[in-house]
């Protein structure tokens, strides 16, 4: 085997897929999921929680903890809410990060 075929075996690329906060969360915030996220990908929003699609590490800790079943992996997302990709990657750029569990909207 030559050098440079043994060269391009030992390459991968690695593409790394997101999880993404949709509609269910809107108005509920439940914030079960980010003290489970061991990158602190999610941002706090008025109404929602969005996750940051360059920060998550897919590791889908996150989506047995939300209440209210809002997160999927970004290929599993219903399509009446594909929106929300793009709505999280927008949102989580001009949010706060947040990191601790809170009351939720629906509790106040």
């Amino acid at each position: 085997m030559a050098l440079s075929q043994c060269r391009d075996l030992s390459i991968k690329k690695v593409f790394v897929m997101t999880h993404v906060v949709t509609q269910p969360c809107d108005g509920c915030k439940y914030t079960d999921c980010v003290v489970v996220c061991p990158v602190e990908c999610f941002y706090e929003g008025e109404k929602m929680l969005y996750i940051h699609p360059d920060e998550c590490i897919d590791c889908e800790a996150c989506v047995p903890e939300c209440p209210v079943e809002a997160i999927y992996h970004e290929d599993n997302v219903p399509e009446e809410w594909k929106r929300y990709i793009e709505i999280n990657a927008e949102q989580a750029a001009q949010c706060e990060v947040i990191t601790e569990k809170k009351t939720p909207l629906a509790d106040q």
